[in-house]
């Protein structure tokens, strides 16, 4: 079913696959309303447009589209150092003209570990109705499965790229890790992968359950949750093509 509607226009915050649409079945991942909702839509603010045609191509399949997608409306979100208030504004202007707007994520949820959130400000600013729609997040899909704390837990972004910044960081997230009893998460580029899984094999102390979450939803997706002295022992050839969370908890 989809949302209620509002006299003015919404912004709908529309999840996409983890994985690229073509791997897997979209009926698979979205829940009905949320493809639903979709397919009504032809307002975009998108990361990319090519992807968010892809992503479309793969709504249409399964619920077709109101309005022909060449006819749809795709705004680029500008980066982050370009989005200043008034073009952020100047992007709901659909919305604040009745029209409902699409906040598109390249992957996962929108303003989670991804930008669109300064959209998402301004839009309760302007008084436009936000909506968030239910699809995956490889943050809470990692931590569900991960066997780590979920009651307490931080997400930490990405860390330092420069070796002796981001080993320190390991350190003092770890030290709190301890003292909070926090499940500490955090992501990174996926080419730097396999650099930060042994940064923290080393760094962390060896009874510091470590997981790694891996192209989830995918056909290549695992979970796998080990002390750091197994992580040692075992290791893992980490991919460097496919997103990857990773947690810790520390003793």
């Amino acid at each position: 079913m989809e949302p209620p509607r509002t006299q003015e226009g919404r912004l709908l915050l529309v999840p996409t696959p983890l994985a690229d649409v073509a791997q897997t079945p979209l009926s698979d991942i979205l829940p009905q309303a949320t493809i639903h909702a979709a397919s009504a839509l032809h307002h975009w603010i998108v990361e990319n447009a090519k992807t968010a045609r892809a992503f479309l191509g793969a709504i249409h399949a399964v619920s077709p589209l109101r309005v022909p997608l060449q006819q749809h409306v795709m705004a680029v979100l500008p980066k982050h150092s370009q989005l200043d208030r008034a073009s952020t504004r100047s992007l709901l202007q659909a919305a604040r003209n009745g029209q409902d707007i699409g906040l598109l994520s390249e992957a996962g949820a929108p303003c989670i570990a991804d930008p669109g959130a300064a959209v998402v400000a301004a839009a309760h600013e302007l008084g436009i109705t936000v909506v968030p729609l239910v699809g995956p997040s490889s943050i809470l899909l990692g931590l569900m499965a991960s066997g780590l704390d979920g009651q307490r837990f931080a997400f930490q972004g990405y860390l330092p790229v420069q070796a002796e910044a981001r080993d320190a960081t390991i350190r003092a997230l770890e030290r709190e890790s301890a003292q909070r009893h926090q499940t500490q998460l955090c992501i990174e580029t996926p080419y730097r992968n396999a650099s930060l899984l042994l940064a923290m094999t080393r760094v962390l102390q060896p009874a510091t359950r470590l997981t790694v979450a891996c192209g989830l939803t995918g056909p290549q997706a695992f979970v796998r949750t080990r002390t750091v002295e197994q992580w040692r022992h075992e290791g893992i050839a980490m991919p460097e093509k496919i997103p990857a969370l990773f947690g810790f908890l520390a003793d």
